[in-house]
């Protein structure tokens, strides 16, 4: 008997599918790309940023470029006229004395911002530790900072005035005073000056706080395991961690100073050696009805304040601090 022989194929075999947990196909389905080739996807940032952008472009950008090219005209503010004259403006206020005589009071207030530097720093290192009643504190110190700047100045106009609440308590220890704290431009200037160290203190005290909690707390465990004291834990782990915000402070206390207005110009209206610079401009524009020359006044006054927070950026560059 003849035997037949199939010639048939042997069965090709089957792939086993990648049951391993947690891999996942490479495999795209139809018309399915990477986020990368989605357009509406790589859109989605830009319209988040789009309202943003347009605010601050149109209440930053815009009234800066208008600010310079007003100060380029004779515009009085009111008069639809605007005569282009060139550098006249800033020729006026280079060859004015007087107009630059007034940084003299911004030095009251920076010395005023080192003391609350210094005050804001101390209460903030004292309550970064574990203390009672610290949060009801870390409350009393900022709530100033909160109050409306108008409001402190009427508050504090009545407090400094003659037989106001200042000469009352001072009358209840036996200090009999007739001294008028706004009378003379160099008491008018402390007074306003102590102002805005209580107004401005929480701030600081804020802007150090988070930066001192932020630190590691096993840094502070490993120095009081080798005896250190609160004066050597400052000094070796919280001021050079805090650095990057103390220059932040001492830029904002450099440019505060220079620009001071509510509280002089509420309490004094500049009178008595308190006028700023910043008051000057004001009334150069709304009293003297000179927009454009004020206009230049705010120009330069952005050019100073600049240049010195570059210099000081320059001179004390901000440094990665790695204590771990």
């Amino acid at each position: 008997m003849t035997r037949t022989v199939s010639t048939a194929s042997p069965p090709t075999p089957v792939a086993k599918r990648d049951r391993t947990p947690g891999r996942r196909s490479r495999h795209r389905g139809p018309g399915r790309g990477s986020w990368r080739e989605q357009p509406l996807r790589r859109l989605t940032p830009w319209l988040f940023l789009l309202a943003p952008l347009a605010l601050l472009v149109t209440f930053t950008y815009v009234p800066v470029g208008n600010m310079l090219y007003y100060s380029f005209t004779d515009w009085d503010g009111v008069s639809p006229e605007r005569n282009f004259i060139g550098a006249d403006n800033y020729t006026e206020v280079f060859t004015r004395p007087e107009m630059f005589r007034v940084f003299a009071v911004s030095l009251y207030y920076l010395a005023a911002s080192v003391v609350q530097i210094v005050i804001a720093l101390y209460f903030a290192t004292v309550l970064s530790f574990d203390l009672r009643f610290r949060n009801l504190f870390k409350g009393i110190l900022f709530f100033p900072y909160l109050i409306n700047g108008v409001a402190i100045g009427f508050v504090f106009l009545y407090f400094f005035q003659d037989g106001g609440t200042l000469d009352s308590v001072l009358s209840w220890f036996g200090v009999e005073n007739d001294h008028a704290w706004l009378g003379s431009p160099e008491s008018a200037n402390t007074s306003l000056a102590g102002v805005s160290v209580w107004r401005f203190t929480g701030l600081n005290f804020v802007l150090f706080l988070g930066a001192i909690q932020s630190i590691p707390g096993e840094l502070y465990e490993a120095a009081q395991l080798d005896g250190a004291s609160r004066w050597e834990q400052f000094k070796h782990i919280i001021a050079p961690s805090i650095r990057p915000v103390l220059s932040l402070s001492v830029i904002l206390a450099i440019s505060g100073s220079l620009s001071v207005f509510e509280i002089p110009y509420i309490m004094t209206d500049g009178a008595t050696g308190t006028s700023t610079f910043v008051i000057q401009t004001v009334k150069f524009a709304f009293q003297f009805n000179k927009t454009g020359l004020a206009s230049a006044c705010a120009v330069v006054l952005l050019a100073i304040i600049l240049l010195i927070t570059w210099i000081q950026r320059r001179l004390v560059p901000d440094e990665k601090v790695d204590l771990v």
